[in-house]
């Protein structure tokens, strides 16, 4: 058995800051998944009614199923105490954006870093979670690289930029930055949690949360365990080519199936601005009309577009604020523009299609 755990892991496992939160870490990371009830829990039978139907552990279905005492006393179905935890530990964030991609590589991570410094420049205490478990690149994104986590009576601290913009990720937790992280669903949604409830962020005016790309374990534990602390919405990264785009529609239905609200779409890489003359081309010529006109098809707000420039990538690679190395160029007003479409959608009071 402890062949396999080693195996899945790729190694060891990234230790978190002390011995304290390393206890708690493999107690719930060895956990099932704790995500809102499922319609059929794991190792059901095919036949599986489910766990909502009246016949929940009841049904001759449910003959030999390890979980048919917990369904059919409805244990199966009550809400995880840790949904409660995390209202009270984020009790003091204003808000709360979940920045989401369909697919990989359209710049979701690279958004979420220069919006967040975006944020900070405008005096907003942010706090910035990286919760691609097996692909963490925010630590380099935002200058951070060899930093660590330190354990506080208050829990976790994370690593701060600046007294405007903090930061946490598993990046931080690794003894090698090369180090592969080999994770099943239970293992993630462990950390998660553990981001969630043990993580001093102290008084934010927002909290960005950078997933992974597509719809998987990490968003769903991500949704649950705020379900209940006032999510205000998704920010969602494509590129204007169609093949980007029809994941997009599948992420906005995903967001409307967990009453998670689309606060809007950014499409990145509309163009290549040309560092000599400052001319734009369009480099993925949308065949089906981009990101604005999906957004009109899907009734979700289009919060603008970004424009390809080398420096966004010497941006992300060494780690500062693109304003800093381009202050007055088009990307850079582009993605100001975003932020200002972001805070009018957040302060408007009136709440965008889920």
């Amino acid at each position: 058995e402890e062949e396999e755990e080693e195996e899945e892991q790729g190694g060891s496992p990234p230790p978190p800051p002390s011995s304290k939160p390393t206890e708690k870490a493999a107690e719930e990371q060895s956990a099932p998944p704790e995500d809102e009830p499922k319609e059929k829990p794991d190792n059901a039978p095919e036949s599986c009614p489910g766990v909502s139907s009246e016949s929940a552990g009841k049904s001759s279905a449910c003959a030999g199923c390890p979980n048919q005492q917990a369904c059919a006393s409805g244990e199966a179905r009550k809400p995880d105490p840790a949904v409660a935890d995390v209202r009270a530990k984020l009790g003091n964030v204003k808000r709360k954006i979940l920045v989401l991609s369909g697919k990989g590589g359209v710049g979701k991570s690279t958004m979420s870093a220069q919006l967040s410094f975006g944020f900070a420049a405008r005096s907003m205490d942010v706090g910035l979670l990286d919760v691609d478990i097996c692909g963490p690149s925010v630590p380099r994104m935002l200058g951070l690289l060899g930093q660590d986590v330190h354990q506080s009576s208050e829990g976790w601290s994370p690593v701060y930029v600046d007294d405007h913009l903090a930061v946490m990720s598993i990046g931080f937790m690794l003894p090698n930055q090369d180090d592969a992280i080999i994770w099943r669903g239970p293992r993630k949604n462990g950390l998660i949690k553990q981001f969630l409830t043990d993580v001093n962020w102290g008084p934010l005016d927002a909290l960005i949360i950078d997933t992974p790309p597509g719809t998987s374990d990490e968003h769903l534990s991500v949704v649950t365990y705020l379900q209940e602390s006032a999510m205000d919405g998704a920010v969602i990264v494509t590129t204007p080519q169609e093949v980007s785009l029809m994941d997009v529609r599948k992420e906005i239905n995903f967001c409307r199936k967990v009453s998670l609200p689309v606060l809007g779409v950014v499409e990145n890489m509309s163009g290549f601005v040309c560092p000599g003359c400052g001319r734009e081309e369009r480099i993925f010529a949308p065949s089906t009309g981009g990101a604005e006109a999906m957004c009109k098809q899907m009734d979700v707000p289009f919060l603008g577009y970004v424009p390809l420039d080398g420096r966004v990538t010497k941006a992300g690679d060494t780690g500062v604020p693109l304003s800093q190395l381009n202050p007055d160029g088009t990307v850079a007003k582009c993605i100001d523009g975003v932020i200002t479409a972001i805070l009018k959608q957040l302060d408007s009071g009136k709440q965008p299609p889920p």
